[in-house]
């Protein structure tokens, strides 16, 4: 079974760890461990924590650096993919494709041109928010929060994104967030590493109107394996998975789901610690009734019809 995962931060940890390199280290992501879980492609997110940048663009830029510096160094293994017929072209050639992805808007310091060159220098999707209020709008950590929408120039930069051709993701985004998105994009979106509410209620899940809307916009949400926002415990099991991919699927039909695994931003323990385990969640969806053409659009196919629709 290929495999897609919209969301890691392995790259976080090469720029904080020097020594490490993106072929063999003792993280969850790495060449080694991507090839053991037959991907297809990974997303890499340029995570940013504005509490502790006082130059988020300047500090993402550095993440740029590593990121298509470990690309060239390993080039027989893994390619950066701009597009569909990147990814095609990188698995005739034997290559996991990856994605460059940011996670925080605040990486755009409030300017549209930030955003372009960006995907200049190839960044396809964007997560609009973290944890704290940005010049797009506002995080969903706090019911504060809640019904506070994207700023004008959120608006600005979806609107952007869709001319662009970058994936817009409302993980972490407050809820009124998710709507003003759903209301002004054209294109699909997605909540990249995101469960149920209704299954663990924390406000990074989306919940049941929300999954319907993204449904109905042709959007999809990576299943988090943070046990966090599974079960609320600190150990992350495949049967809770099951469980939200379940609810999710009867919620907004088994086109919506994906995998948004979040490792490397993980502090919990894993059941699945990389996707070498991922037989883990295939041999449990197989025991719950999931056919194998259900199995295949959560693994991979669903993440390649956005990746069609919107790059």
């Amino acid at each position: 079974m290929q495999i897609i995962d919209l969301h890691c931060d392995t790259i976080l940890h090469l720029m904080d760890q020097p020594h490490l390199n993106l072929y063999h280290n003792n993280l969850s992501v790495d060449i080694e461990k991507l090839q053991a879980g037959n991907a297809l492609a990974q997303f890499f997110a340029l995570y940013i924590d504005l509490a502790e940048q006082q130059n988020p663009l300047q500090y993402c830029l550095s993440m740029v650096d590593i990121f298509h510096r470990e690309m060239k160094i390993q080039q027989p293994y893994i390619a950066l993919a701009l597009n569909y017929q990147d990814l095609l072209s990188n698995q005739q050639a034997g290559k996991i494709s990856a994605f460059l992805t940011i996670e925080e808007g605040g990486a755009l310091q409030g300017r549209l041109e930030n955003l372009r060159n960006f995907y200049r220098l190839g960044v396809r999707l964007l997560t609009l928010t973290w944890n704290y209020p940005n010049e797009i709008g506002y995080p969903n950590i706090e019911e504060q929060y809640g019904e506070q929408g994207l700023t004008d120039f959120g608006k600005e930069v979806v609107v952007q994104m869709n001319q662009l051709g970058m994936i817009i993701d409302v993980s972490h985004l407050s809820d009124q967030g998710f709507y003003d998105v759903a209301a002004l994009s054209n294109k699909p979106f997605v909540a990249s590493h995101s469960n149920a509410r209704a299954i663990r209620g924390h406000r990074r899940n989306l919940t049941d109107d929300m999954i319907t809307l993204l449904a109905q916009k042709g959007g999809i949400m990576g299943i988090n394996f943070s046990g966090n926002f599974l079960a609320g415990s600190n150990w992350s099991r495949v049967d809770d998975m099951v469980r939200h991919i379940k609810h999710i699927v009867k919620i907004g039909g088994i086109d919506i789901v994906a995998l948004g695994t979040d490792f490397d931003g993980i502090e919990y323990q894993l059941e699945i610690s990389h996707l070498g385990n991922i037989d883990k969640l295939i041999k449990a969806l197989v025991c719950n009734g999931f056919t194998t053409g259900d199995i295949e659009k959560i693994c991979y196919k669903n993440a390649i019809s956005i990746i069609k629709e919107c790059l």
